[in-house]
């Protein structure tokens, strides 16, 4: 089954989300499903089920999740609304993208997500020595500086998007998980290395 996917270009609405319990919560969600907020204190470390509680219904109120069915109370689940978030603000025509400050507020939610991430990969490369063989060798940092046009940069891009995408029909399905399976994390960024230049080839 396909992920729900939103598309975010409110300002208020990213503004809501650019918080880094916001987003471990809405992670906890995704990977693991509905979730009380106590379930979800033991799983993003270090808040107060209280707290995950107010993140939760600030979550809601800008759409991003909703209470799942069953249980009263601190005791009621919640769950996303969708499994996927897109965001940006330079789509031209866009008046959502424009107003507001919805450029500030993308690059706020982009810094938060990629600070997340770095942390991630810091912790993961201080336990390293604690994993087996298996995991160490199958894991790891990958980087690569490549002469590109433009289409070729997209259809790169469209390449590591479809790699991004590989099982992730699993978030939603525990049962599809192999007995082995682990949560890992795959970043991929395809950004221009410094400002455009003439190539060498050009001046010759």
């Amino acid at each position: 089954m396909a992920l729900t996917r939103r598309r975010i270009t409110d300002a208020v609405a990213l503004k809501a989300l650019a918080h880094p319990v916001r987003m471990a919560l809405l992670e906890a969600l995704v990977t693991e499903g509905p979730l009380t907020a106590t379930q979800a204190s033991a799983m993003v470390g270090g808040e107060s089920a209280s707290n995950c509680s107010w993140h939760l219904r600030k979550l809601a109120e800008h759409g991003f999740v909703r209470e799942a069915r069953g249980g009263t109370g601190r005791h009621r689940p919640w769950q996303v609304v969708s499994e996927a978030l897109e965001w940006g603000a330079d789509e031209p025509g866009d008046p959502d993208a424009r107003a507001g400050g919805g450029r500030l507020a993308a690059e706020a939610m982009t810094d938060v997500l990629v600070e997340r991430e770095m942390q991630r990969f810091r912790a993961a490369r201080a336990s390293r020595n604690q994993e087996s063989e298996a995991w160490r060798t199958a894991t790891g940092l990958v980087q690569s500086q490549l002469w590109l046009t433009a289409e070729e940069a997209r259809q790169v891009g469209e390449t590591l998007a479809a790699v991004l995408a590989s099982h992730a029909d699993r978030a939603t399905a525990p049962e599809s998980r192999p007995s082995d399976a682990r949560l890992v994390s795959l970043v991929a960024w395809l950004v221009p290395s410094g400002p455009q230049r003439e190539s060498a080839t050009s001046e010759r």
